[in-house]
């Protein structure tokens, strides 16, 4: 019985000891495992506190460059004729307008300004197979001899009413070839004292088409109002191809001066956009008539020499002449018969 009972003694003992041993092991397992989250916590609130202070990083997210754009806005023209020689102006022989124009404006015009990115052009691209032009020497005078046919595609004229053009422009005519016949001096002289330009055909292109003035039958800025096709050319009354300034068509080479495109009926050349260095002209880089004097190329050789400019603003080409121009049959007046009698035609806004 005693042995027994010491027996039950022993291993009581021994599960009383190993308890309270486990008990210990597991309060200091609890100590520790609660000081490494709360080392834990503490590194982790450090660290949080740090990295919020550096900016995120989105990975999904890019940098996007946006372009600027650049406004092509430019000055309207309407009516700005002067009686004298004047920069940015035309010198015009007419200053009574009474033909007809545009059907009605465009978005593209906003009182002083308007925005040849905006204006639509005539559809269509009709090739002219039969496209003549000439141009030679005869002792001290220039021959030009050809058809109006330019060399590059036109629009489709007249303005067909299911072409976006209709809605604003109903030009009526259509292209016809001329016979154009010019005898220029060669080496023309400068003037003291500018000429006037007339209506209709101021010179003539490299490219077969007729140069006319800035202003359209309603003394308006033709280049704004009317539409023009692709080349920036359209037909008048009598089927003569022009343009009113510069050609998109023209080939253009930025960085050098400008090629010749061209001659004034008075016999001096006109130039592209691109003036000395080849930086763009502008009307404060050229005299009252849209020219300057510098070396040029001209007949095979380097001179100095009074020349035009086609600029992006108006007058666009030619101011003023700065020598007698020629006489020809060939320049039709572009005021067009007067139906109103003195009165200009309404101008529809836009819609």
């Amino acid at each position: 019985m005693s042995k027994l009972l010491l027996f039950c003694v022993i291993v009581l003992s021994a599960f009383l000891v190993s308890n309270a041993f486990a008990e210990e092991f597991a309060i200091k397992l609890s100590e520790s495992l609660s000081m490494d989250s709360g080392e834990k916590k503490a590194k982790d609130v450090k660290k949080d506190k740090k990295d919020s202070k550096k900016p995120k990083k989105d990975k999904k997210s890019k940098t996007v460059k946006t372009k600027k754009t650049k406004t092509d806005s430019l000055p309207l023209g309407d009516h700005r004729f002067s009686q004298t020689p004047k920069i940015g102006y035309v010198y015009s022989c007419q200053t009574e307008f009474r033909g007809e124009g545009a059907f009605r404006s465009g978005d593209w015009i906003a009182d002083s300004t308007w925005m040849p990115s905006k204006k639509p052009t005539v559809d269509g691209s009709i090739v002219w197979k039969k496209s003549s032009i000439s141009i030679f020497p005869d002792g001290n005078t220039r021959i030009i001899e050809a058809n109006n046919l330019p060399s590059h595609p036109t629009g489709k004229f007249p303005i067909s009413a299911g072409d976006d053009a209709y809605k604003y422009d109903r030009n009526p005519n259509s292209i016809q070839e001329q016979y154009i016949l010019l005898e220029l001096p060669s080496l023309p002289q400068l003037e003291d004292t500018p000429f006037c330009v007339n209506m209709g055909m101021i010179g003539f292109m490299s490219g077969g088409a007729a140069l006319f003035n800035a202003f359209d039958a309603q003394g308006n800025d033709a280049a704004a109002h009317e539409i023009q096709d692709k080349c920036n050319g359209h037909p008048q009354m009598n089927g003569q191809y022009h343009y009113h300034g510069g050609s998109s068509c023209a080939k253009e080479v930025s960085g050098r001066h400008s090629e010749l495109l061209g001659y004034i009926i008075d016999g001096f050349g006109i130039f592209g956009k691109y003036g000395e260095g080849g930086k763009p002209a502008h009307n404060n880089d050229l005299d009252v008539c849209h020219g300057h004097t510098h070396t040029i190329p001209w007949d095979g050789k380097q001179i100095v020499m009074y020349h035009y400019h086609i600029t992006e603003e108006f007058p666009y080409a030619v101011g003023c002449f700065r020598a007698g121009p020629v006489s020809s049959d060939n320049f039709e007046s572009d005021t067009g018969p007067p139906p109103f009698a003195g009165i200009s035609p309404p101008r529809f806004p836009h819609p």
